[in-house]
């Protein structure tokens, strides 16, 4: 049963909510860190005028995070939550936002389908990528119908509007990337914690999969910086081709003195970018990686380079752009989203969600069947739910024994999860004795001893 106190309203307030272990209900935790529903709480109480602190939550949280991270099969999707959080820390304002335009022709009607869109996916008012999806389902009909005066008007307005929108993408890259050196190193080093927390498995696991649904390109920045491998289905180096054959490619090494006996490379990842990237570019046939610049000025003068055959902004694949026909709207994220429900809809998975606001219904049904299978687990950690999209998903579950769940300005923050509640991110024995250790013992009480508050 969900607690009479309202999770919503303590999110506002900068409360915590939580979910671990073999708590059976959301623990509500006040922004003063009094526990408000401490009848739902057997390891923590108000006693003593005592107030939670990130030691205690800790000692709850890494030993769980730790086990679940050496599930056989290990996932994380971030949302816009990530790059909002670096944008922060590195001084350079919330990053991208995804406020709404204005369109010259047909703007009643565009502004009013996009808010029908919003509506149907849990938002009051519709963002950017409502009203250019419904500007290019509009532009289709202007065609079949045969408007070509119209239809040309409305492609070159359509094309100024993605081409600022990608520009607004890159703005967000460059505030991180120009950032005052000591707040920039800084978000850089969380991030980079952040991330091999997640990457840091051993060989013979299966290697970590990253999937978002964010445009910029942080993520592979920090990889970057962190000295991880990525692998996507791009293949080349001048100007890398997607491929939709799924071929298990992998990275191998040779042992010194040992031969015949390849070992897996530590430091690999899986990247899948759901919604596409601002970097890809629909070429003919093709869809293509080009070199842009991690914050680069504009997009548009990266679109003249020879062998693009005069592509403008309506042939960046961001995910509510227009395509020509069916099976190019539907290509190449068909692919991904076949990526997506593959990699997490197996037994014993574990997907761990950072900034992802469940806005995004086709996404949610992928998580609802992950759900089905008995052996899976889902950990949501959130720094907020704007319109409560995170707290209607854990509350509509039926398997809500298999969520876990880590909201609020303290248990969502990036600095408090690389620092505090994430897994130790690195690889020694040592480590995983300890997690085989507590993978072992966990559970096997749910009368866990309240742990000291330092003075």
């Amino acid at each position: 049963m969900i607690n009479a106190i309202n999770p919503q309203e303590v999110l506002r307030q900068g409360g915590n909510v939580i979910k671990t272990r073999d708590d059976r209900d959301l623990i509500l935790f006040g922004s003063n860190g009094k526990v408000l529903n401490a009848a739902d709480c057997n390891w923590f109480s108000n006693d003593d005028d005592s107030a939670v602190n990130n030691n205690i939550f800790r000692s709850r949280i890494e030993p769980w995070l730790t086990s679940l991270f050496q599930s056989e099969h290990l996932s994380l999707l971030c949302g816009s939550g990530i790059t909002n959080a670096i944008s922060i820390l590195s001084g350079a304002g919330s990053g991208t936002t995804m406020g709404g335009t204005t369109f010259s022709n047909y703007k009643d009607e565009i502004e009013a389908a996009a808010k029908v869109s919003a509506e149907a996916s849990g938002r009051k008012d519709g963002n950017i990528e409502d009203q250019i999806r419904t500007a290019n389902d509009l532009l289709r009909g202007l065609k079949i119908l045969g408007e070509t005066n119209k239809a040309n008007t409305l492609e070159e307005e359509l094309n100024s509007i993605i081409s600022e929108f990608a520009n607004s993408i890159l703005k967000s890259e460059k505030g991180i990337a120009s950032a005052e050196k000591s707040k920039r190193e800084n978000a850089y080093r969380i991030l980079i914690n952040f991330l091999l927390s997640f990457a840091s498995r051993t060989g013979n696991k299966e290697r970590l999969n990253i999937f978002t649904t964010n445009y910029d390109r942080l993520i592979e920045v920090g990889a970057e910086l962190a000295g991880i491998h990525l692998m996507d289905r791009f293949v080349g180096t001048m100007m890398p081709i997607f491929r939709s054959s799924r071929l298990q490619l992998d990275v191998h090494y040779n042992p010194p003195g040992i031969r015949g006996e390849p070992r897996y490379l530590e430091g690999v990842v899986r990247l899948t970018k759901l919604h596409g990237s601002v970097d890809w570019i629909q070429n003919g046939g093709e869809i293509r990686r080009i070199g842009l610049p991690f914050g680069a000025d504009n997009i548009d003068s990266y679109l003249q380079a020879p062998g693009l055959y005069g592509t403008n902004a309506m042939g960046l694949m961001i995910y509510p752009n227009s395509a020509k026909d069916r099976e190019t709207a539907e290509y190449p994220y068909i692919e991904l989203f076949r990526d997506f429900a593959a990699s997490i809809c197996r037994p014993n998975s574990t997907l761990v969600t950072y900034g992802y606001g469940f806005g995004d219904e086709h996404i949610n049904r992928v998580l609802n069947d992950m759900l089905t299978i008995p052996s899976t687990h889902i950990v949501i950690i959130s720094y907020n739910d704007p319109i409560g999209r995170i707290l209607n998903f854990y509350t509509e579950s039926p398997n809500k024994a298999q969520i876990s769940i880590m909201i609020g300005s303290n248990l969502g923050d990036i600095s408090n999860l690389a620092k505090d509640y994430l897994p130790k991110s690195a690889i020694d024995r040592t480590t995983i004795r300890l997690a085989e250790l507590l993978h072992n013992r966990m559970g096997a009480s749910s009368d866990i001893a309240k742990p000291t508050t330092p003075a």
